[in-house]
């Protein structure tokens, strides 16, 4: 792909995205799945089940419960029972306390995109090195940045890095420049043996064995998550002057959203895009027509969201905790990073 096709596509997907995300960046309509226990979920009508998902939920009749860990949601899901180390340390949503007080515990919190995540009240992970306003970027969710230089992407590829407007620019002081197509980092980390466009399209193997399985759904490698539909944000988005996490699920739907969450353009070289019976960020309940059983609301039995078969579903109401050494993110339980 040419320099100049790269650019006319990368643009056309990020003016894709901003007028998906105009278009409904208020709409908050949930459906959850039905079933015993407790949830809630919005959009209107009451319902109860009799197998997944919550018995008393706002989201549409006979559905009902909402999802934890990268999604949201309130009562009925199974606690964390363990301490879940990234690579041997223990940050903020993995210490089995509720640091932010919204009683909400680790990979219950909305906020709390997987093990290797300091912060209980932003998407933004706050780990030493972690990426703030720096411009290139290795895979956002592991241990931190300098961790596995495998992957590779800098915001001065992203068209939306424009310093003329601030409010579409994943990070203000990573200026986009449409002259150039050159190696990918060099700020932090030595320049990559990559090009922007070669980064776009196509990651070295080892990010996609490494970082991907860490990626949670509707996000690619380097913190680019679609939180509403057709709109892709930076959940790493910082405040210039503290470099806080401004990104949070709470930011969805309001006024200051694609202030708090700047638009990006996700990387299709290693991304995880949210499916149709996939929890994801930004979606906490799945559509009836995931769960078995006649019209859509439960009595099959068995987990309605599609995971690997190697990894337990968690995160709706009635689903087991993950087992020891993995992690629920997005609603299935995920190895936890060496």
């Amino acid at each position: 792909m040419t320099s100049m096709h790269f650019r006319s596509l990368l643009i056309a997907l990020a003016c894709t995205g901003l007028a998906a995300g105009a278009a409904c960046g208020d709409s908050t309509a949930e459906v959850g799945g039905g079933g015993a226990g407790t949830g809630t979920g919005t959009g209107t009508g009451t319902g109860t089940g009799s197998s997944q998902g919550g018995g008393s939920s706002t989201g549409g009749a006979g559905q009902g419960g909402t999802m934890l860990s990268g999604g949201g949601g309130q009562g009925g899901i199974a606690p964390p029972t363990e301490i879940a180390p990234c690579a041997n340390q223990v940050y903020e949503c993995g210490d089995l306390i509720d640091n932010d007080n919204d009683g909400l515990l680790d990979s219950q919190d909305p906020d709390c995109l997987g093990p290797c995540d300091n912060t209980e009240d932003s998407y933004y992970p706050d780990l030493p090195g972690a990426s703030g306003q720096n411009c290139d970027l290795d895979c956002f969710w592991d241990t931190g940045q300098g961790h596995d230089l495998s992957c590779y992407w800098d915001h001065h590829c992203d068209p939306l890095a424009d310093t003329s407007n601030p409010t579409v620019n994943p990070q203000t002081a990573c200026a986009w420049d449409s002259g150039t197509n050159g190696p990918v980092g060099g700020e932090m980390f030595p320049p990559s043996p990559l090009t922007c466009d070669e980064s776009f399209n196509s990651q070295p193997q080892e990010c996609l064995d490494s970082c991907k399985p860490l990626a949670p759904n509707g996000c690619d490698c380097f913190g680019c998550c679609e939180l509403v539909p057709g709109q892709y944000v930076w959940v790493g988005s910082v405040e210039g002057s503290t470099n806080n996490g401004t990104c949070t699920k709470a930011s969805v739907g309001t006024p200051s959203f694609l202030e708090d969450c700047h638009p990006c353009t996700p990387v299709p070289g290693c991304n995880n895009p949210c499916d149709p019976c996939e929890l994801c960020v930004g979606k906490d309940t799945l559509p009836p027509e995931c769960y078995p059983g006649e019209g859509g609301g439960g009595g099959g039995g068995g987990a309605p969201q599609d995971c690997p078969s190697n990894q337990q579903a968690c995160g709706l109401p009635g689903q087991d905790p993950c087992p020891s050494g993995s992690y629920c993110i997005t609603g299935c339980c995920v190895p936890l990073p060496g």
